[in-house]
């Protein structure tokens, strides 16, 4: 679905997973200022949505998820996993409750098997599972000065979910009042800003992106989700064997690093190129960006045993590493192994 903000002066729309909405609107070097120094909405029209209610939601999704949401409070914004039985993602979730139902944005494409998943597993439990990325849109503001943007259209948006969380405020708009929300941001001084600025500083700000900065192997523990997405001091929930094997004994045969790229080269690289160093491959590069003070950045993630130190290659571009997962994250256990003396 193509969003109507693409009307906005200076839209140019995106390719790949983000088509539909606005790769930015003229100027992405100020719109990537205004996203850290003042306040920028960008429209993130394209997410899904799942709304999940019923009295019993915060304990079922507790159950289900990475995340501890039994008896999280109205407003509180999280984050979540679904994993597989191997601790393998399968679903991200973008997540706030405001007392009667639970709001989820996910990634594009991605609403309708979470909603599925998540409807197959209600059995007799008083929950309601709705994919509403039909009829909901999310609209993100940024900025230090964000709270005061959103505060200056309290009206405009009232009844609309609102998901607060460090850095970024979500709303969950109604598909029909998008324009006029945005039209409204931006009479409140909040420059729109696009896909280009956000993903830039998602990438500086060393969040992965799922099935961009992640792969059918990817593990919590490899690309920084624990703490963030994962509660390490809940009860069982599927991958939890995996998490806590990873957290208490072994280290992740993976690591996360953000990639400085040589600036001198005129493209990114490809999502899925091999990261080389001394012409073998170690790992593979996800998402990337100009950032506009950073220069050219990208997220990628290398074997543990990769020099943290080294110099490395993504199709032919130098790229020298900031390590975001230390190599030994995990192995928390302390265990004697010395034999007992007879």
């Amino acid at each position: 679905m193509t969003s109507p903000l693409l009307t906005t002066p200076g839209a140019v729309t995106a390719e790949s997973i983000d088509s539909g909405v606005a790769a930015h609107y003229g100027d992405p070097a100020h719109e990537g200022r205004a996203i850290e120094r003042s306040s920028a909405w960008v429209d993130r029209s394209n997410r899904d949505v799942v709304r999940v209610s019923g009295p019993d939601r915060l304990g079922w999704l507790n159950d289900l998820t990475s995340q501890l949401t039994r008896g999280l409070p109205p407003g509180t914004a999280t984050e979540a996993l679904v994993l597989d039985t191997r601790g393998h993602l399968r679903h991200h979730l973008s997540l706030v409750d405001d007392g009667e139902a639970a709001w989820i944005h996910t990634e594009p494409g991605d609403g309708p098997g979470l909603a599925a998943f998540l409807d197959s597993m209600r059995f007799m439990l008083r929950v309601e599972v709705e994919d509403l990325s039909a009829s909901r849109a999310v609209l993100t503001v940024l900025g230090p000065d964000r709270a005061a943007a959103v505060a200056a259209v309290a009206a405009r948006i009232d009844g609309v979910p609102v998901r607060a969380a460090e850095g970024e405020t979500d709303l969950f708009l109604p598909a029909e009042r998008l324009a006029d929300a945005a039209r409204a941001l931006t009479e409140a001084g909040a420059r729109p800003a696009g896909m280009w600025a956000y993903e830039a500083h998602r990438i500086a700000e060393h969040r992965v992106r799922p099935g961009v900065d992640t792969d059918d192997r990817t593990i919590p523990h490899e690309v920084d989700w624990v703490g963030r997405a994962v509660h390490l001091d809940k009860g069982c929930y599927p991958g939890q064997e995996t998490v806590a094997r990873v957290h208490n004994l072994g280290r992740p045969p993976r690591r996360l690093v953000l990639l400085h790229l040589d600036g001198t080269a005129e493209r990114l690289p490809e999502v899925g190129a091999a990261i080389e160093l001394e012409g073998r491959a170690v790992g593979r590069v996800g998402s990337s960006a100009r950032h506009h003070e950073l220069g050219p950045i990208a997220l990628g993630v290398v074997k543990r045993a990769a020099p943290t130190d080294a110099d490395l290659v993504v199709e032919g571009i130098a790229a020298g590493q900031e390590v975001v997962v230390d190599p030994d994250t995990g192995a928390n256990a302390q265990i004697d192994l010395r034999r007992r003396p007879r």
